[in-house]
């Protein structure tokens, strides 16, 4: 079988045509020989630059231009149907007539009817914007002087400190201007996880805002916190405003002795005393803080004083009403969530409804370290718990425009304030 198989591949080889051996061999031993380059044809030269700058137009067909037709015969400058020319510009296209007037019978140019205008927003050259960033110890005035300068009750406020557990956004409205206010959690010394997370998210946002606005409260001495905090802003290049808040609770000798306080405490851009309760000096401090802001059309829609969810607003309502009145400790352990909000218009929401009266159903968790801290919550009887509602409710129908029917609920999650997983559950 092997001798037939060569016989046969050998065959097949045979009757192949096979180059020369000779011819090979010359190949490889001489050099290839180019021939030498012949006079150019009789009446040929190079075109010159300006030759080949005014050469033919290759959008024009140069076949066209002798011939006067197309391909299917037509003239180059056919007419457009009605029997008149069209003639071509520079580059080739065709030339239209502008002053014809269009057959009343014929539809709208499409690319007229197509036409869309983009409106730009119209505001001044000289438009300012730009974000303040409020800063401060717990319990010195930043969420109150946030609503003053506002003109409207966006942050919650309570004599109880740490009330504040998130930025809080608050947009001020001028005629040439607007400044977005950030209010934010006191800075302090941290001794829970969720302390530690408020620092970090205060400090964070100092980075990105033009201005830095730091509250140190009139009536209270100034101390390490107050230290603490302007030793953080001394590594800032942002300009920091020292507001003097809470002018109102003292003489004004006492006024004068924080401000020279204040001025000793650290460089600032400017020093401005104000009393958000009675609204003094508020417009002073909007010009002060005007003259930081940069060039910019406005951030925010013209009536828009705030971009908090209603979700978040609502719980915050829930939660300044169970701040009052209760001790110390209780306010760093309650924490309050928006678990649903039923509309009874809405027709998946049948058989879920309770009251009557078609009102908006809100159900809010408020959630606790220890079971102690529930029952001081709930009261006697459920009776702290209803004032809660009571108070909390007004609030909710305030903001919301209509009628509420609140459904509160306590529960306890043990040390949630150091559980990371709590936190996360929490919003946090």
């Amino acid at each position: 079988m092997t001798d037939t198989a060569d016989q046969t591949a050998s065959a097949a080889r045979d009757d192949q045509p096979q180059p020369p051996e000779e011819a090979t061999e010359e190949l490889l031993s001489e050099p290839l020989e180019m021939p030498a380059p012949g006079p150019a044809p009789a009446g040929f030269r190079f075109p010159t630059d300006a030759e080949l700058m005014d050469g033919p137009n290759p959008l024009t067909d140069p076949d066209d231009e002798e011939d006067g037709e197309d391909e299917t015969g037509d003239e180059a400058d056919s007419s457009d149907g009605s029997g008149a020319a069209i003639g071509l510009d520079a580059d080739g296209f065709p030339i239209l007539d502008e002053d014809d007037d269009a057959d009343e019978d014929e539809p709208a140019d499409t690319a007229d009817s197509t036409r869309v205008e983009i409106v730009v927003p119209d505001f001044p050259e000289d438009f300012r914007a730009g974000f303040a960033c409020i800063v401060g110890r717990p319990n010195a005035g930043k969420s109150t002087l946030t609503n003053a300068m506002v003109g409207a009750k966006i942050a919650i406020t309570s004599g109880r400190p740490q009330t504040t557990r998130h930025n809080v956004r608050g947009v001020i409205h001028k005629e040439n201007a607007q400044i977005v206010l950030v209010d934010t959690p006191g800075l302090h010394r941290p001794r829970t996880l969720l302390g530690k997370r408020l620092n970090d998210l205060v400090r964070e946002t100092l980075t990105d805002v033009d201005v830095v606005v730091f509250c140190i409260p009139a009536n209270e001495k100034i101390g390490p916190g107050d230290r603490f905090i302007t030793r953080d802003l001394a590594e800032l290049r942002t300009p920091v405003v020292a507001v003097v808040t809470k002018a109102d609770t003292v003489t004004r000798e006492a006024l004068a002795v924080q401000l020279l306080a204040v001025s000793e405490l650290g460089d600032w851009a400017d020093i401005v005393p104000v009393s958000a309760q009675r609204n003094e000096q508020i417009d002073v401090l909007e010009e002060v803080l005007l003259g930081h802001m940069p060039l910019s059309p406005p951030l925010y829609p013209t009536g828009e004083i705030t971009d908090e969810p209603q979700q978040v607003m609502i719980a915050e309502l829930v939660r300044e009403a169970a701040l009052e009145g209760v001790r110390d400790e209780l306010p760093h352990s309650l924490a309050v969530v928006v678990d649903e909000i039923a509309d009874p218009d809405d027709e998946r929401e049948v058989g879920r409804i309770k009251g009557a009266g078609g009102r908006l159903q809100v159900r809010v968790s408020l959630v606790v370290e220890r079971d102690s801290q529930k029952a001081i919550i709930i009261g006697k009887g459920g009776r702290r718990l209803k004032e809660v509602g009571v108070t909390a409710r007004k609030g909710i129908e305030e903001l919301l425009g209509r009628k509420v029917y609140l459904d509160l609920h306590v529960r306890t999650a043990k040390d949630w304030q150091s559980d990371p997983k709590a936190l996360a559950r929490l919003g946090f």
